[in-house]
């Protein structure tokens, strides 16, 4: 059975995806991990992740995966101790200067797809040198997967969901170039997201052309009002491969990767939701078993920039827009008390809110869940809206807590 690998910004995106079915997490310290942006976590907030991830019997990996100069891998050997005393699983590594260190502090040494692992004869170094597992460049087929994994001595890991990078494994030099910023350093400001004006020196074998239904070869390239071209082709769409739960697991991978250590804990709860079920539901009864339309529209209602196969079964060529998510998520409100016996939960909101209203509530020990509104009370009275600037009673089956934060999810026109 494939571990389940979720990612985990803060503390209310791990207990979100811990909630919903993650076998393993995956998160970062300030300094360490390609998603400096994130909110991450610090050295003596460790414990505390252990804590709660055994809660779910749930394994924890540490991202330090930048390149690390001298200074920083020295700083990181020495808190390797401090690291190992909060009885988290492993290390994930782009050094792999540091695996001997790693597995000598009694942590599992797992080689970040910053490696760009492509082959088999690669695994059988990174074996000798105490890997306990690699995460396969995001460049290879199924097929190439399947052939590798089949000679591997260690275990492998693959992302199935989320953000593909237009550089090989992540290694551009495209925010650096242009802001300072160091994508490999985990400080990546996303410039490849823009939408890029095209420019060209005309000649009389030049020829541009809106191209979004041509060839799968072409970028698509629009128009714009002043007659320039403009294009997102930098920008991969996400990758998703819901629908092909089958072949992944057929594969032998010992682990499906979600990727979003820098997106909301809604996201992080509806996508491993979503993949647990469909890898369950296979697991359970592989000959009975039938993909769920309704998995890719749940998929569909949280932030996505369209969805794409990667590289597993052909080039990838189409491009992204902006976000693409079913739903806009609006701050109204704050959880002031929650009453276990009735299940109702008492709302302080700053916005309208009426019978029929979806909403979502976060929190550290909550996470992410979502409700439809379908009773409400003021001071004992059922009421079908309230306006904002109102306390009011919402029946609400999960547990939440004072101070959780409330949002309207608002469907987009």
């Amino acid at each position: 059975m494939p571990e389940l690998l979720a990612p985990a910004g803060n503390f209310i995106s791990l207990r979100a995806v811990l909630e919903n079915g993650a076998d393993a997490v995956y998160f970062g310290l300030d300094e360490y991990n390609m998603r400096a942006n994130a909110r991450n976590f610090s050295i003596d907030d460790l414990a505390k992740i252990s804590e709660i991830s055994e809660e779910y019997g749930a394994k924890t990996y540490l991202c330090t995966n930048i390149i690390l100069k001298e200074s920083q891998i020295n700083e990181l050997k020495n808190n390797l101790e401090k690291i190992s005393s909060s009885e988290i699983d492993g290390l994930i590594l782009s050094d792999i200067g540091l695996i001997e260190d790693t597995v000598s502090h009694g942590l599992e040494a797992h080689v970040s797809v910053q490696e760009n692992v492509t082959n088999s004869h690669t695994l059988k170094t990174l074996h000798k040198l105490g890997a306990k597992r690699a995460i396969l460049s995001r460049e290879l087929s199924i097929k190439e997967i399947t052939e590798i994994t089949a000679k591997s001595p260690i275990e492998t890991e693959i992302f199935i969901h989320g953000a593909m990078c237009m550089a090989i494994s992540g290694r551009c030099f495209l925010s650096y170039g242009l802001y300072g910023r160091s994508a490999n350093c985990g400080d990546c400001l996303q410039p490849c997201r823009k939408n890029w004006t095209l420019t060209f020196e005309e000649s009389q074998n030049d020829a541009v052309s809106n191209t979004s239904d041509v060839a799968d070869e072409s970028f698509v390239i629009s128009q714009s009002y002043d007659d320039s071209y403009r294009s997102n082709f930098f920008s991969p769409k996400d990758m998703c491969m819901i629908e092909y739960i089958p072949e992944l697991i057929e594969t032998g991978v010992s682990s499906f990767k979600i990727e979003g250590r820098a997106r909301s804990p809604d996201y992080g709860a509806m996508v491993t939701s979503v993949y647990r079920e469909a890898i369950d539901s296979y697991l359970d009864n592989p000959d009975e078993y039938e993909f769920n339309p309704q998995w890719m529209e749940e998929l569909g209602s949280v932030f996505n920039r369209g969805f794409d196969t990667g590289f597993y079964f052909d080039i990838p060529f189409e491009t992204s827009e902006t976000n693409q998510s079913k739903y806009v998520k609006k701050d109204i409100g704050q959880v002031v008390n929650y009453y276990n016996k009735v299940k109702v939960a008492e709302l302080r909101i700053w916005d309208d809110l009426k019978i029929g209203d979806k909403i979502m509530v976060q929190g550290e020990t909550t996470g992410s869940i979502t409700h439809t509104i379908d009773s409400m009370q003021i001071e004992g009275k059922d009421v079908k809206e309230v306006s904002k600037n109102s306390n009011v009673g919402v029946l609400l089956p999960h547990k939440v807590r004072k101070n959780d934060f409330v949002y309207k999810l608002i469907e987009r026109s």
